[in-house]
């Protein structure tokens, strides 16, 4: 298996836009060169008689059912405003 280097480990995290301390790449190529050291010994598992599966733990839906409810009143909610123009908030202009 090829041997994770300090100049593969810049290269990389120049790819993900990341800046290492000087330290850092030398620690970093240790903890994936373990990494893929691991992936190697997982995929030399025997695994024809496991079944495939989409998610490791099953679950159920927790999410609720969409329910229509009516909306705040626009005179209400403007009312509560510190300053409204046109049916709608104004705020500090921010752009130049």
């Amino acid at each position: 298996m090829p041997e994770i280097t300090d100049k593969t480990v810049e290269k990389i995290a120049r790819l993900a836009n990341l800046q290492l301390a000087p330290d850092e790449s030398g620690r970093f190529s240790e903890q994936l060169e373990k990494i893929l050291g691991y992936m190697h010994k997982l995929n030399q598992l025997d695994t024809t008689n496991v079944p495939q599966t989409a998610q490791a733990r099953q679950g159920r839906n927790i999410w609720r059912a969409d329910v229509v409810v009516p909306g705040l009143e626009r005179e209400a909610v403007l009312a509560e405003a510190p300053d409204v123009q046109d049916y709608g908030f104004r705020v500090p202009r921010i752009i130049e």
